[in-house]
């Protein structure tokens, strides 16, 4: 079957029907002659496909005359999204759907043998199957035993009876090998030949008639191979090995049950089938196939392919890289200098292995990472970033991201996948380094220079799915056409024939398999051992299940054991490797489940860290706009976690960039308009203020911090529509960006908050509170207010961040813990603070980071900052019940007041220094809790939610 590939998030919705009847008139045509596709209307079920105007379309291929190389018609359009030439003519008269057209025009080629066709809606959502063939030529040839293309095995000895039939009367003559074996010299309209097979054989036969007119037909006939049964030697394991005692041998071993046999094809035997070189079975798990190869060369490149019984052949699964017959030629010498030629007469892609290499030098071989918890990771996507778009250009940048003072740089994927220009997540060969981006000793470099700078490397990785480029994928489907791709058959061991998620793409895993488990262990394993990364962000981990369907969201949106269990799993395999590497899901799923990752092994040191998506409320108040303005959710307790594992971003590669809405719909009023470029530089700095200070980890996408404004949906015309989103964007270092005074200042700011992020160990509290757009306190909305504090600190322990995201000056309460001296962070000025809620004036867009004062205090401030304190842990409240923090509350009371200053409660406390749990079944809305004592008075404000 002609194979579809989805884009990422294109879901398709399949209705397959019988076999339709057509006609094509003339019966019998050439390839530059015009023909008449026609279709009974009643073979297309209007109602149920929902097409309106009868708007049915053909979606159609060629083959070459040996029914190969299969190409898509031009004019298809896309698979959501037909093309108006392609839509079929309706005649209401004759209920007939009809469409005219010249082969060789049509397909934009010649040497056309057969075309293939199916009927389709204009999205793709329904369409007719199984395809349709139809022979082009004036003379058609039909194989009828063997199949045209086929693979039939003989034993040595044994006839196969060879018949074929033709439309007019020829001569026929049978070729083996390319030596004629059989031929007839009475023109007939059949053929009738029994063949005593005698070795493999390619087989051809010819057709000619009177006018010397020909066509070919060609099929293989193969003895089988008596496979021998070994154990397979204890350094070999799936994929390729060196011999850490022998430089002249290579062990490869290939899974690959449902295959009688396999012979391993290349430069080593001319890309030959040798039987020196058929693999053996695995005592243990026969369905291992093994071999090694003996004499080799040192440091000289061999090139390679597996070759199955049924003339399958496919690289390497575990190759660390992949040479592609698709994509090299598009690789540039100074991004991959002497890059190897793809080997001449070989197709799809091939593995390569050299013994002998000088492994790479690291600088750093004990890298400490980051605390998850304190991580500012910048998101990136090399293609995008630099002007050049390889690893040298990214090394020569590394100043730029260490000013930045993040200390982690996640890649979107680098892993080998379709195209030298992509997201990455179309990932083939999980396995492999694309070549796209450099060699791998230049990404070693890279990684070794981040960590020589305290930068951790994170990869973003797609176990979701793979392409059908994967040899996981090409080894077992259905191709009735011969290219070598085609739907995942039902005996695939990797994939699941039907996906069992609705976020499907591609080829769906299924990862209850141990195959596919065995291949996920064994690339995690690759990318931490061999390149010293530091971790994976998971990409949508919502498939990892086979309790759903591809049709049901609200299933796969739900909690599913098997999900939980499955990424334990697979969290545990990571740390046995690498036991303190990160591990990120981009599940963005229910609490419920994301709690059974984030709390995970929690004891130990462990956990999941889940992605925690806040880029609406974040972009509504750097817009102005207050409607759906809440980010509180950025507090990792809200999501039920016991640590601070909620990776906050208001930005990510999958989001609208920030810079772009506020540019193209941020709030104006009167001479304050946030789509003046300036000032939306300005309230990014903002952003920067109410996002770096939250406790927790933190994720950035590249260039946010030069204020990029390019939609993600951004064409390379500068037009912006939904089908360019993974194009590729302008780099801001091209266009000047960070020589820009307005947007450098925004990456200054950032860089500045980031440092006193990591400054202060405060920030590092589980203890504190996000505040934003809270219209009980504050009824214009977009005023947030952070509290983080840390009572066990000596120095600073409590810090306050106030923001006005409103479009006018305001006079903010900022609530403080405690009067006394409080510094302002950014520029280090000190206020001596009497009144814990006299207003601070804050102009539209602009923000405050206060600490308090560490230094020498006033003598008539005796003190206070450290005598007197409290703090409400959890806030906003849960469950009804407040833990309220106090120290150095002699005498103590607290007291409860509502908003408009009604007394609540009020309780006697025992104690100068404790915690007390309030029972606060008060009404949602905002409170004030009182601490009085004999030293003075402390306030801080309530939420219940």
């Amino acid at each position: 079957m002609k194979k579809f590939y989805s884009t990422v998030l294109l879901f398709l919705t399949i209705l397959a029907f019988g076999q339709i009847t057509y006609t094509v008139t003339p019966a019998a045509f050439d390839e530059t002659d015009q023909i008449t596709l026609s279709i009974p209307g009643n073979q297309i079920d209007e109602t149920a496909w929902s097409v309106s105007n009868n708007a049915v379309y053909l979606w159609s291929w060629s083959l070459d005359t040996n029914y190969q190389n299969s190409q898509d018609c031009p004019t298809n359009g896309a698979w959501n999204n037909s093309n108006d030439l392609n839509k079929l003519n309706y005649n209401s008269a004759t209920d007939t759907y009809s469409l005219t057209f010249t082969p060789s025009v049509f397909f934009n080629r010649t040497g056309i043998g057969r075309f293939g066709f199916l009927l389709k809606d204009k999205t793709g959502s329904h369409q007719t199957s199984p395809d349709i063939f139809v022979n082009v030529g004036i003379l058609n040839l039909n194989l009828t035993n063997p199949a045209a293309n086929s693979l039939t095995t003989v034993p040595v000895g044994n006839s196969v009876n060879i018949t074929a039939a033709t439309n007019v009367a020829t001569t026929f003559q049978l070729k083996a090998n390319g030596t004629v074996v059989n031929s007839t010299s009475t023109p007939s309209q059949s053929y009738s030949y029994s063949y005593t097979v005698i070795q493999d054989a390619n087989m051809e036969l010819i057709a000619t008639d009177a006018n010397s007119n020909s066509k070919n037909a060609t099929f293989m006939l193969q003895i089988p191979r008596n496979v021998i049964s070994e154990a397979i030697p204890g350094w070999i394991r799936q994929g390729i090995n060196y011999d850490p005692a022998d430089q002249t041998k290579v062990g490869l071993a290939l899974y690959a049950p449902h295959k009688n046999f396999v012979h391993v094809i290349g430069s080593f035997n001319n890309w030959m089938v040798n039987d020196s070189y058929l693999m053996k079975r695995d005592t243990t798990n026969p369905d291992l196939y093994w071999i090694e190869l003996n004499g080799l060369t040192p440091q000289q490149l061999y090139t390679f392919q597996y070759r199955a019984n049924d003339l399958r052949k496919v690289a390497d699964p575990y190759s660390p890289q992949i040479l592609s017959s698709y994509d090299d030629q598009w690789i540039s010498a100074a991004t991959y200098p002497n890059l190897p030629p793809f080997p001449a007469g070989q197709n799809f892609e091939v593995s390569m292995f050299k013994t002998g290499q000088a492994p790479y030098n690291w600088q750093v071989t004990n890298f400490q990472r980051p605390a998850k918890e304190n991580l500012v990771v910048y998101e990136l996507l090399l293609r995008d970033f630099t002007q050049e778009k390889n690893w040298q250009s990214l090394i020569n940048k590394i100043t730029y991201l260490k000013n930045l003072n993040i200390n982690a740089i996640e890649l979107l994927p680098i892993m080998e996948f379709e195209g030298n220009l992509s997201w990455g997540y179309n990932t083939s060969f999980h396995y492999a380094l694309d070549k796209a981006y450099g060699t791998p000793e230049k990404f070693k470099e890279f990684v070794d220079l981040c960590h020589q700078n305290g930068i951790a490397v994170i990869l973003d990785i797609a176990f979701n799915h793979a392409t059908g480029r994967s040899p996981l994928a090409r080894l077992w489907n259905i191709d009735p056409d011969g290219d070598g791709f085609g739907d995942i058959a039902a005996n695939n061991p990797y994939f699941n024939q039907v996906p069992k998620h609705s976020y499907n793409v591609f080829n769906d895993f299924n990862h209850s398999s141990l195959s596919t488990q065995y291949y996920v262990e064994r690339n995690l394993q690759q990318w931490l051992t061999e390149y010293h990364i530091d971790g994976f962000r998971w990409d949508l981990t919502k498939g990892f299940t086979q309790n759903c369907s591809e049709n049901d969201e609200a299933c796969t949106n739900a909690y599913q054991q098997d999900r939980v269990d499955i990424m334990k799993n697979y969290a545990d395999k990571q740390w046995a490797i690498d036991p303190n590497s990160y591990i990120i899901f981009e599940h963005l799923g229910t609490d419920a489940e994301e709690q059974q990752w984030a709390n995970y092994r929690i004891a130990e040191g462990k956990g999941v860290m889940l992605w925690n998506k806040q880029t609406e409320p974040y972009n509504q108040n750097t817009m102005g706009y207050k409607e759906n303005s809440n980010y509180d959710r950025m507090n990792h307790s809200l999501h039920g976690f016991t640590n601070m594992h909620a990776v906050g971003y208001g930005e990510s590669h999958d989001e609208e960039r920030l810079m772009f809405k506020n540019l193209a719909y941020g709030a104006v009023n009167g001479g304050y308009n946030v789509t003046s470029l300036n000032t939306a530089l300005e309230r990014m700095k903002t952003f920067g203020a109410t996002f770096f200070t939250i406790p927790g980890p933190k994720m950035i996408w590249q260039f946010g911090e030069l204020g990029y404004e390019f939609s993600i949906n951004r064409c390379a015309d500068g037009t912006i529509n939904s089908g360019c989103r993974t194009d590729e964007k302008p780099v801001a270092f091209t266009l000047g960006y960070d020589t820009n005074a307005n947007r450098k200042a925004v990456y200054d700011t950032w860089a500045k908050i980031i440092n006193i992020r990591n400054t202060y160990p405060v920030f590092k509290s589980k203890t504190y509170t996000v505040e934003s757009n809270n219209l009980t306190n504050d009824p214009e909305g977009l005023i947030t207010r952070i509290y983080v504090y840390d009572n066990a600190i000596a120095g600073m322990k409590n810090v306050v961040v106030l923001a006005n995201y409103t479009t006018a000056a305001q006079n903010v309460v900022p609530y403080f813990p405690y009067t006394g001296q409080w510094q302002n962070l950014m520029d280090n000025s000190v206020s001596n603070i009497a009144s814990t809620t006299a207003p601070i004036t804050l102009q539209p867009g602009e923000f405050r980071i206060f600490g308090n004062y560490a230094g020498a205090l006033s003598t008539s401030d005796v003190n206070a900052a450290n005598k007197l304190s409290l703090q409400i842990a959890d806030n906003p409240v849960k469950n009804g019940v407040a833990k309220l923090i106090y120290h150095k509350a002699k005498n103590g009371e607290i007291v409860i007041f509502d908003m408009i200053g009604k007394k609540l409660d009020s309780i006697k406390l025992n104690t100068e220094n404790g915690t007390y749990e309030l029972k606060a079944n008060y009404p949602p809305g905002a409170y004030l809790v009182h601490l009085r004592s004999e030293t003075g008075t402390a306030i801080q404000k309530m939420i219940i939610k």
